[in-house]
């Protein structure tokens, strides 16, 4: 994902289900998980392009009182945030989600026509996405109903509470309503990204009002900071909008916009710092809860400093306004929160990787003026995930690299982690679905994968995250806004490269990781044949790619297959009226991954937006029509969603009096359920931010 700080932007590596289909279970969960997991429900339903699934807290017996009460407290944290994001999202989707809640709870027409069950599927569609607009593309969900429908369901929910203002007939607000949800013409994209116009007021997101393009960058780029080796991230926490002709910030704090969901979180991180592992936490949970209240961007630097450099507890979370890929601009950041506890066994893995980071950094093929002289604080560990909250729920990442700020990443460290409970997860759902056979074109490709997939998968995780987006260094004076909306694209690009190129390096056999070179062959095989082929059933036919890791995947996909034509190092096959395509040499392909990396390091380390625009516009965003048509029809026959989320555990309380006794894990398995408790349980914001 592509985050706007510097050199250095922490990337969510978002897991495609059909890049690892595996009949093989994860290495790492232990054997008594892997025998439960054969009478454990993964995937609960799949509707319109998304499947749901539940996934398992392994070891979350085995920890301390004190841990789970710390974890229940960080939870309800994650979950306050909800609204928040989908606020972000969209101004009106809070007031959309109320609407259509109050009709799926208090309609007494027909429950069982196609029309009301088009309304339901429309409804999971809006919370999977935290609202109206597509989670991934980005456009506009169509409802599935007609606007007369609309009207119906509203007029026969007799008990319903909608939100009509006093001032307000039934009439207008029908007409309000069914414009926001029914007309294909109006809030068409929440992140538009199309350079030829202007950005901002073509995005339907809720982080900009009454301002432009133009009146945002000059806003900021009048901000001059005292500090310009360690800049702030200016704008990462506020509402942008012009009042009296004045451009003005609304901050997000206990005190200002979202500010009663905001006390929420603030009150849960209170009682987690009270039950915390060690001081270090304590701390800086206390330096979160002032940023919260003050909204200072020094304060949050001084928090994630304090937060990278925590390296020994067991258990850990995110908590903030932190990924910026919903903005075209890269400025303004989405809530979300992940509450998690370490993989101690896995870790191992990861730890081997970060104690190398200097050997990788130093033997990567980008110029040296780009490279770090020395690597410092690099974190890496797998976690267990315990809940997902705001921005990574119910879709989630499988990979963090936190924080974002380069100055940050260069004094005091990261943290990287890999969610590996998540990604067995996805590889439980996915057994036996297809997708493997339907796009791999030998025997020995399919079995490849089946074999090493799976580890393969969480070693690229691995590298992108721990590696990756550490790696290399911008030269002095360049601006991290510099390449503008193709940041997110070419940061992608940047790490999924690094990690390419070295899971071909024998260094990775030397280390331990892997036994033999046929991992990264695995790997090599799902990436090209995901950037070409498999990611194609994520877009609508006749539309372009524009999310920012789709663009990635197949930029370098794309790219590795035309600048090595000329020595067939991947070949476009065509068997049974079927496309595939075809590493013939892995150690060429891995040349080319390499130059493609020194090409857009440069670009990164010097601003180059023109080159920057140029190869993300070239590679990764144009969709040939037939192949595209070809892809989807093959995909569709498999019955398959491309999309997945999860329901989170419940954690409940056990207490005796005022005394925790204990925190009882459960699976729920019903989405609409969950959804349904968040909407009553958390939830405090107005209609309309």
């Amino acid at each position: 994902m592509n985050k706007c700080f510097l050199i250095i932007s922490s990337s969510f590596l978002f897991f495609l289900m059909s890049c690892s289909n595996s009949n093989q279970n994860n290495n790492t969960m232990n054997e008594k998980n892997s025998i439960e997991s054969k009478d454990f429900k993964f995937l609960t339903e799949q509707f319109s392009d998304i499947k749901i699934m539940r996934y398992q807290v392994p070891d979350f017996e085995k920890l301390s009182l004190n841990q789970k009460e710390y974890i229940y407290y960080l939870s309800e944290a994650a979950l306050w945030g909800r609204d928040i994001t989908f606020d972000q999202n969209f101004k009106y989707n809070l007031f959309v989600r109320r609407i259509l809640e109050e009709i799926y709870a208090k309609y007494n027409g027909d429950r069982n026509s196609e029309n009301f069950k088009n309304f339901v599927v429309y409804l999971k569609r809006v919370w999977f996405s935290n609202g109206i607009h597509h989670h991934y593309s980005t456009e506009k969900i169509p409802a599935g109903f007609d606007k007369e429908y609309l009207a119906e369901l509203i007029n026969n929910s007799a008990d319903a509470k909608f939100p009509i203002q006093k001032d307000e007939t039934k009439e207008n607000f029908i007409a309000k309503i069914s414009d926001i949800i029914c007309n294909p013409e109006t809030y068409k994209k929440r992140v538009f990204q199309d350079p030829s116009k202007d950005l901002i007021l073509n995005s339907s997101n809720n982080f900009y009002e009454g301002v432009n393009q133009n009146d945002v960058e000059k806003y900021y780029s009048s901000i001059k900071q005292s500090d310009t080796l360690r800049p702030l991230s200016l704008g990462i926490n506020s509402k942008l909008m012009k009042e009296n002709g004045k451009v003005v910030e609304h901050f997000w704090k206990k005190d200002g916009m979202y500010g009663k969901a905001i006390e929420k979180i603030i009150y849960y991180l209170d009682l987690a710092k009270n039950v915390a592992e060690n001081d270090k936490q304590k701390e800086y949970i206390a330096k979160l809860i002032s940023y919260y209240t003050n909204g200072d961007l020094k304060t949050w630097d001084e928090y994630n400093i304090l937060w990278a450099e925590e390296t020994e507890s067991l258990v850990d979370f995110v908590n903030g306004f932190i990924e910026v890929y919903g903005d075209p601009l890269g400025r303004k950041a989405t809530w979300e929160s992940v509450v998690n506890f370490k993989n101690l066994e896995a870790t191992k893995r990861t730890k081997i990787i970060s104690d190398n980071a200097q050997w990788f950094e130093d033997n990567s093929p980008v110029d040296e003026q780009f490279k770090k002289k020395s690597v410092k604080g690099i974190s890496a560990k797998v976690i267990t995930v315990v809940t997902l909250g705001g921005d990574c729920y119910p879709s989630t990442p499988i990979g963090i690299n936190l924080p974002n700020a380069d100055w940050i990443r260069k004094e005091h460290g990261s943290k990287s982690v890999t969610m590996e409970n998540i990604t067995y997860t996805y590889d439980q759902a996915s057994m036996g679905n297809g997708s493997l056979e339907e796009f791999a074109y030998s025997a020995e490709e399919i079995e490849l994968a089946k074999k090493y997939g799976p580890l393969a998968g969480n070693i690229h995780t691995d590298l992108h995250e721990c590696l990756g987006h550490a790696s290399g260094q911008l030269l002095e004076g360049v601006s991290t806004e510099a390449l503008k909306n193709y940041h997110s694209t070419l940061e992608e690009a940047r790490a999924d490269l690094f990690a390419l190129y070295y899971m071909m390096d024998n260094k990775m056999i030397e280390l331990g990781l892997f036994t033999t070179l046929d991992f990264a062959k695995s790997e090599y095989n799902s990436y090209i044949k995901n950037g070409l082929l498999v990611q194609l059933t994520r877009v609508n036919i006749g539309k372009n790619i524009e999310e920012s890791h789709m663009r990635n995947r197949q930029l370098i996909s794309k790219w590795c297959y035309e600048k090595g034509a000329k020595d067939n190092v991947i070949e476009k096959k065509v068997k049974n009226d079927k496309t595939y395509f075809v590493i013939n040499d892995y150690n060429k392909l891995r040349n080319l991954f390499g130059e493609l990396l020194k090409e857009i390091q440069r670009i990164k380390s010097t601003g180059d937006y023109e080159s920057g625009k140029n190869i993300v516009e070239t590679f990764g965003v144009l969709v040939d029509l037939d192949l595209h048509k070809e892809v989807k029809a093959r995909y569709e026959k498999l019955n398959l969603a491309p999309y997945g989320g999860f329901i989170n555990p419940k954690l409940t309380l056990v207490k005796e009096g005022n005394v925790v006794k204990d925190v009882k894990i459960e699976y729920p398995d019903d989405y609409s359920k969950q959804m349904l408790e968040y909407s009553e349980k958390y939830s405090v914001l107005p209609d309309i931010n």
